[in-house]
């Protein structure tokens, strides 16, 4: 029998890439709706924040190993703060948007500056701004890739028309 919040065994086969993606579709705004904090919680253990978050202990354990969360040890167990849990939130939200990991750590990091976040704040805004550049030149790129595609899909129907072969929409 197990004991409740006991961490469960990982197949040493998983792959930590697709551990560490929240669930498949997942938006930032479901991922923001999905993880609101219970009321009067201060300790989560890993089994609860898997369930909540979509993913599995062992991304939990890659992102400890990582220094983007530390949960006190009781024995065996983890128990994750509030304060973890919310660094998690972040962590996830800062994956949807195309930020790395380290990109996340370090603007987490400076929340323990010790001036009430607004350095923390600050560099997010500016980091939100290059990123939100970098995704907009991504979908230029995307567009023009498209655009050209289905010109040389034009191209090529015209070609098969020209030599009496049937163009099948796929």
């Amino acid at each position: 029998m197990r004991r409740a919040g006991a961490e469960e065994a990982i197949p040493m086969t998983s792959n930590v890439e697709h551990d560490i993606v929240p669930q498949a579709g997942t938006t930032l705004a479901e991922l923001l709706a999905r993880t609101v904090s219970p009321p009067g919680k201060d300790v989560f253990t890993i089994r609860e924040m898997t369930r909540e978050f979509g993913l599995t202990a062992r991304a939990l354990r890659f992102y400890e190993e990582k220094g983007l969360l530390a949960p006190e040890r009781q024995g065996q167990d983890r128990l994750y703060s509030r304060r973890d849990r919310s660094r998690l939130r972040l962590v996830l939200m800062g994956k949807c948007v195309g930020f790395s990991l380290e990109e996340v750590k370090a603007m987490l990091d400076l929340y323990d500056l010790g001036d009430g976040g607004v350095t923390q704040m600050k560099v997010a805004r500016g980091k939100y701004r290059e990123q939100i550049g970098r995704l907009v030149a991504q979908r230029q790129d995307i567009d023009t890739a498209i655009r050209e595609l289905e010109r040389a899909i034009t191209v090529i129907d015209g070609r098969l028309a020209g030599m009496g072969a049937s163009t099948s929409r796929d």
